[in-house]
């Protein structure tokens, strides 16, 4: 196996592990937080509009770092800087 078909196995292979790892945290997270604000609407009624708020702002922080690990996994899919390096290594 060559350099470059071993940049392109790592690659993927890195890209899909990203996105697999950085996506069980938020969901995690946005379970959590949604259970804990069904909680608090249950026991608190008249503050629904607060706690709905904030539900939605924590939600935004928390997906926030599925959307960074989507971003890392397409730019090492698609604009991994290794790639030029070594096609000019191989004559491509």
């Amino acid at each position: 196996m060559d350099n470059l078909s071993l940049v392109s196995v790592a690659s993927i292979f890195t890209a899909g592990l990203c996105i697999g790892l950085g996506a069980i945290g938020p969901a995690i997270g946005e379970g959590l937080a949604l259970a804990n604000a069904m909680r608090a609407l249950a026991q608190q009624p008249d503050r629904a509009n607060t706690i709905t708020r904030t539900l939605f702002v924590g939600m935004a922080v928390v997906e926030s770092t599925a959307i960074y690990c989507f971003v890392v996994s397409m730019i090492l899919l698609f604009a991994n800087p290794f790639w030029n390096y070594f096609l000019q290594q191989a004559g491509g």
